[in-house]
Formats: C-alpha cells, sequence, structure tokens
C-alpha cells in the first residue's frame, strides 16, 4: 500500500493466500494487478502485466513508483513514471535481485519502503537490498532467510523487518521518505 500526498492510494493484489496461488479455482480475475483509488473512491487497473506485483513506494517527488514482483523465475523491483493524471507511464527494470537469487539467497522480492534520500529498501533474496534511486545496489542487510517485509519505525530512521523466523529492527542513518 503507498499513498500519495493528496489521498490517493496505490496497492498491487497479488494471489496470494489463495490454495494453488494462480491455479485457485477461488481466483477472481485471470491477472494480479496494480491499482490506484482515487480521492473519490474510483478504483482504477493501472496495469496487469506483472506476474506477481507485492511490495509499492514512491519516491519522495511522488514521480516514481515502485513495485516488487515476487516471480520465482524474474524476482526484481520495476519502475514507473507516475503521470500527471496519477497513471503510470512504461514499466522499466529498477533492479534485477534474480542473480541474488540464482547465488542461493533465499526468497524473493517482496515488502519495500523508501528513504528521504529516494534510495529503495527492498526485500529480496538473503535480506533487504538497499537500491538507490539510480537502481545500483549500494548495500544489504544479510538475513539469510526468506525476508517478507520492512517499514520505518516511529521515529523515522529504525527499519522493521519481518522474515520466515524473527522481527528484527535496525538503527539506519536515514529517514523514510515523508519524514
Amino acid at each position: 500500500l503507498a499513498v500519495r500526498k493528496s489521498g490517493e492510494i496505490y496497492f498491487t493484489d497479488p494471489p496470494y493466500g489463495l490454495a494453488k496461488v494462480v491455479d485457485s479455482p477461488l481466483r477472481e480475475l485471470p491477472y494480479a494487478g496494480v491499482y490506484r483509488v482515487a480521492t473519490d473512491g474510483k478504483v482504477t487497473l493501472l496495469t496487469k502485466n506483472l506476474t506477481f506485483p507485492n511490495g509499492i513506494g514512491f519516491s519522495p517527488d511522488e514521480k516514481t513508483l515502485y513495485v516488487a514482483v515476487s516471480d520465482s523465475k524474474a524476482t526484481r523491483v520495476v519502475a514507473f513514471e507516475v503521470k500527471a493524471d496519477g497513471t503510470l507511464g512504461t514499466e522499466r527494470l529498477f533492479f534485477d535481485a534474480q542473480p541474488r537469487k540464482d547465488k542461493g539467497g533465499k526468497g524473493l522480492c517482496d515488502g519495500l519502503k523508501v528513504d528521504r534520500d529516494g534510495n529503495v529498501w527492498a526485500t529480496g533474496p538473503g535480506g533487504v537490498m538497499v537500491i538507490s534511486p539510480a537502481g545500483k545496489l549500494l548495500g544489504v542487510i544479510n538475513t539469510n532467510e526468506p525476508t517478507g517485509n520492512c517499514c520505518w519505525g516511529d521515529d523515522g530512521s529504525t527499519l522493521y523487518i519481518t522474515a520466515n523466523y524473527f522481527l528484527v529492527r535496525v538503527k539506519t542513518l536515514t529517514k523514510g521518505a515523508g519524514w
């Protein structure tokens, strides 16, 4: 879930939670989408081209939307330009995490948050990857476990991280976007 300063809400709808996931007879849509809820309550499908869209977040200026893709064959973070009307421009690869997975990193890209400098803190194979606004890997908080989500704490600089078997907090030298 990502909320713009205008109050618009952006979210992903992957098929998790269903038995058989994509093959579930309970699945209501034949795709997984990225959506926007306008301030008047209107829901708009922005893209259905991602296999497993998951974590979502905006750059500090809200001109870029990042989406983590939890695809076991191509786990990655993609980026979209956010147009003036709130729709999305063309998808581009922001960071390819598949090589980390192929080298034994456990887990897939899942949750993400953005800091005030525009760096993306994305969970993925083996931990939390810190990625510059240019898409360069700056560092990794290694968990050595599939790592699901991360979020900024109430001070804006403590990062809480959930993995398969634990919850940790890490004091960072930055603050989350909006702090």
